[in-house]
């Protein structure tokens, strides 16, 4: 399965996934089944859907992310029993963002609503990661971009996707002084 373009609770545009549109591709199989993952995230409230779908799926869910697991396709990607990264895909989180108007009393019940977010989308990166609830808030705080190697030295991912011809890990790694020089 493909899950492609931005995460929405109702598709407008041919990019959209929807819940609902998720679930209906989802329920065609039995099996276990790998989820390619390209997306820059969306609504919060779908991505908790499908999150969800995917935890209670009874076969074994593989996520690949091949291009990038933004935002709310973050959570998602928390689902899966492995979670597999391309050497050149991205990972980023992030705290969740709203907008509102009204006066104090509407801009207060806001901030608490994103607050309660935020703890939510937190359960779904400590199952997967171990980290501790402080350490993931900061890197949420901090709106965090992952490339493959730091997916996996943090746990939101487990290891990188291998190319059919390829047997082992190089042991190569990419240091700030190749990047600088």
């Amino acid at each position: 399965m493909f899950l492609n373009g931005t995460i929405a609770e109702e598709t407008w545009f041919d990019d959209d996934v929807s819940p609902k549109q998720f679930k209906d591709e989802l329920m065609e199989d039995d099996g276990d089944i790998a989820i390619w993952i390209n997306s820059p995230g969306g609504d919060c409230f779908a991505a908790a859907q499908i999150y969800n779908m995917l935890a209670e799926y009874p076969g074994r869910v593989t996520i690949k992310i091949d291009g990038i697991a933004a935002s709310a396709a973050s959570v998602i990607a928390m689902a899966g029993d492995e979670v597999l990264v391309s050497p050149v895909s991205m990972l980023m989180i992030h705290n969740p963002a709203t907008m509102a108007m009204g006066d104090v009393y509407e801009m207060k019940k806001a901030a608490a609503m994103l607050a309660e977010v935020k703890k939510s989308i937190i359960n779904a990166y400590e199952r997967k990661t171990g980290l501790a609830r402080t350490k993931i808030s900061k890197l949420m705080d901090d709106e965090t971009w992952m490339d493959a190697g730091k997916a996996i030295e943090l746990g939101f991912a487990d290891s990188l996707m291998n190319r059919k011809d390829e047997q082992k890990d190089t042991g190569m790694e990419i240091t700030d002084s190749m990047l600088f020089s």
